[in-house]
C-alpha cells in the first residue's frame, strides 16, 4: 500500500495536476485502487482534489521546508544568502544532488522579476548546472549520472583547482550561474551556492564574493566562526 501510495504522490509532482484516470495509468493501478490511495492521501493532505483532479497538497509543501539534506544546512546558508543576493541584485540558490539531478533546497531572490520567477518553479535541473559541476566534480566517481562528456575530466579538475563552477546559458538561454561548494567537516562537498545572473554579468567578477559567502556558510556547517 505504502508503494502505491508513494508511486501515486511521485506521478502528482510530476503531472503538477492530473485526474484519476492519468494517475492510475501512470502506476499502473486499478482505478479503484488509486481513487482509495487518493483520498487517503487527500484525507491527510499530502494530495488536494483540484478542477476534478489532484496536486499536491500543502503537507508536502510543509514537510519539504523541513527536510534536511544535510545537518544545518537551511539555517547556516540562509542569512549568508540573503545578503548575497542583496550584494549581487540576483538570485541565489542552494542545491544538493539528488538521484543524478541539482536539487534546489532553497532559493533567495532580492527583487523578483520574470526569469527569477520561473527558475524558482523549476526545483530539479540536469547535474549540469553549475551548481550540480560543483557537486560531481567533488563526488565519487561511480555517482551514477550516465554518459560523460569527452571533456568532463578536464573541467571537474579545473573545477576543483578553482573551487567554482560556471554555466554560460548552457541549459537555459540568457541565463548564467557561478556556483561554489559548500563544505562539511573533512572538506567533502555537501551542497553547492549559486548565483544567477544575465550574460551581461562578468561571471569571473561575480566569483570572488560567492566564494566569500560560501566560505562563511561552510564554518557554519563546521560550527566554526561565522
Amino acid at each position: 500500500m505504502l508503494e502505491g501510495a508513494f508511486g501515486l504522490l511521485g506521478a502528482v509532482e510530476r503531472a503538477g495536476d492530473a485526474g484519476l484516470t492519468r494517475l492510475a495509468a501512470d502506476c499502473g493501478l486499478p482505478k479503484t485502487t488509486a481513487y482509495r490511495l487518493l483520498e487517503q492521501l487527500v484525507d491527510v493532505g499530502a494530495v488536494e482534489r483540484f478542477a476534478g483532479g489532484y496536486r499536491v497538497g500543502p503537507r508536502m509543501f510543509s514537510l519539504g521546508q523541513r527536510w534536511q539534506p544535510h545537518p544545518g544546512l537551511r539555517p547556516a546558508a540562509r542569512e549568508p544568502a540573503r545578503r548575497l543576493a542583496q550584494v549581487t541584485d540576483a538570485m541565489v540558490g542552494v542545491s544538493v544532488l539528488w538521484e543524478g539531478q541539482t536539487l534546489v533546497v532553497e532559493w533567495t531572490s532580492s527583487t523578483p522579476d520574470d526569469v527569477r520567477d520561473r527558475l524558482r518553479d523549476e526545483v530539479t535541473w540536469p547535474w549540469r548546472t553549475a551548481a550540480g559541476k560543483v557537486l560531481v566534480a567533488g563526488a565519487h566517481p561511480r555517482l551514477p549520472l550516465g554518459p560523460l562528456p569527452a571533456t568532463w575530466q578536464r573541467e571537474a579538475k579545473a573545477i576543483r583547482d578553482q573551487g567554482v563552477a560556471f554555466d554560460r546559458e548552457e541549459l537555459v538561454a540568457g541565463v548564467c550561474c557561478v556556483a561554489v561548494p559548500l563544505t562539511g567537516f573533512g572538506g567533502s562537498p555537501v551542497a553547492a551556492l549559486c548565483v544567477v545572473t544575465d550574460p551581461a554579468h562578468r561571471l569571473d567578477r561575480l566569483a570572488d564574493v560567492v566564494q566569500r559567502a560560501g566560505r562563511t556558510i561552510s564554518a557554519r556547517l563546521r560550527g566554526g566562526a561565522l
